[in-house]
């Protein structure tokens, strides 16, 4: 199967945000202001049962990607459906999470002739080589609500309101910074280790990658919701540079799986293999 399983990653990388703050400098009130309802707006998106968004732009290792997603919290269910437009990669793949199960499909087919690889069942299982493969983790970044991330640009000490704009034809207000890893670290050290702990798995995301800085934007609709999102840095293999639009809240989101006649079983291949 040619599609990269890297595109797992993918929604960890989205950073959503912040309510309106009033305007400022970046320094005083006005950047207290903003980094306080960055955290509040935080809270409150991670709330949010379900959302889809929509992604463009280039990964260090990718390349150039466009992608569509929809996710519901309760229960968890997420499809993301990504196209890699040039390099060794190039190609349609789409990650599905169903039940706890995580199935990853390329337009490409296997040996077999399948489309689709099933993560599964849920939990860990073991090969005749002792290979456990454990889709629980996998699960986890999967269903992992995209406004994680939101907090980081907290850490920005050049945090600013930038101005009005419309975006996909909705009135937005914008918001910018700059960070780097070690400053956003620094920014949760005294955070519950709950916390510590899923930011560190968020941020191992972009230092896998070697970015160590990120410049964000995030432009935020006039109920305090996240309208679009534009990161950028520059990892060992290339520019990264994504923007995520979200398209809506609330709305029912279903996520079927994939039809069994063009699914194989990672695990059940492995044993019947004798891996």
């Amino acid at each position: 199967m040619r599609f990269s399983v890297g595109v797992l990653g993918l929604s960890a990388l989205l950073v959503t945000g912040c309510a309106a703050a009033s305007e400022g400098t970046t320094d005083g009130g006005g950047r207290k202001a903003a980094a306080t309802a960055v955290a509040r707006a935080a809270a409150r998106t991670e709330r949010i049962d379900s959302l889809r968004y929509r992604m463009t732009g280039r990964m260090p290792e990718e390349g150039r990607l466009r992608a569509e997603a929809a996710m519901a919290m309760k229960p968890p269910a997420m499809s993301l459906r990504t196209t890699i437009l040039g390099g060794p990669d190039k190609g349609v793949g789409e990650v599905r999470l169903v039940d706890g199960v995580v199935y990853v499909g390329s337009d490409e087919a296997t040996e077999d002739g399948k489309h689709w690889m099933r993560f599964g069942p849920p939990g860990s299982s073991d090969t005749p080589s002792g290979v456990k493969v454990d889709t629980a983790p996998m699960a986890d970044k999967v269903r992992r609500n995209p406004a994680h991330e939101s907090t980081f640009l907290t850490a920005a000490e050049d945090l600013r309101t930038t101005g009005a704009e419309t975006v996909d034809g909705v009135t937005t207000t914008h918001y910018a910074g700059t960070a780097t890893v070690d400053e956003i670290r620094a920014s949760y050290r005294d955070e519950a280790r709950s916390v510590r702990q899923r930011r560190e798995q968020s941020l191992a995301q972009y230092e896998k990658l070697g970015v160590d800085e990120l410049e964000m934007d995030v432009w935020i609709d006039e109920a305090g919701r996240t309208k679009q999102v534009r990161l950028q840095g520059f990892g060992r293999r290339g520019p990264l540079d994504l923007t995520i639009t979200f398209l809506d809240f609330g709305k029912p989101v279903t996520v079927k799986a994939p039809p069994a006649s063009d699914t194989f079983d990672l695990a059940e291949k492995m044993k019947k293999a004798g891996r």
